[in-house]
């Protein structure tokens, strides 16, 4: 299986300004706020290419499927950070599902030497663009000042 394969099997498109490529696979009804009950995709990440920051408004489930390993930089808004890897080396401190509480700063990229990653992600409620926020990354080295080389790797206009 190849990353070729994968878009052209689900339809994959870009995602717009935080980087790599999905699909929707599931919305749940709406909600009297007009977001659905949840929502879930199906992503890929190549090595050329990141998720830039951003963060959401409510708990976020990644998921690994496929491929090579998944590093995520999480920035907390206690001020806080850690990076965290979705993988399927369990015992080796991987992830095959990790949590990310709403309100922290999350991106990722493929690790080093990997060539891409299939992987999903689910929320409830569920995702909505109007949720997304952007990170700056003036402002994140400002406030997390010992991962500034990582933000700025993580880092789009």
């Amino acid at each position: 299986m190849t990353p070729e394969d994968l878009v052209a099997h689900y339809g994959l498109e870009p995602i717009p300004r935080e980087g790599g490529l999905y699909r929707r696979t599931w919305a749940g009804p709406g909600r009297p706020d007009g977001r659905p009950e949840g929502t879930a995709i199906v992503a890929l990440l190549t090595a050329g290419d990141f998720s830039a920051l951003h963060r959401l408004p409510t708990d976020e489930i990644w998921h690994h499927y496929l491929g090579d390993p998944l590093e995520l930089l999480l920035l907390a808004p206690d001020g806080t950070s850690t990076t965290a890897v979705l993988g399927p080396d369990v015992l080796g401190g991987q992830h095959p599902q990790l949590t990310v509480p709403a309100g922290t700063w999350m991106g990722g990229r493929v690790t080093g030497g990997g060539a891409w990653t299939f992987f999903g992600c689910t929320m409830a409620p569920g995702f909505t663009f109007e949720g997304y926020e952007h990170g700056d990354a003036a402002e994140l080295t400002a406030r997390y000042p010992d991962r500034a080389a990582h933000i700025l790797q993580l880092s789009r206009p």
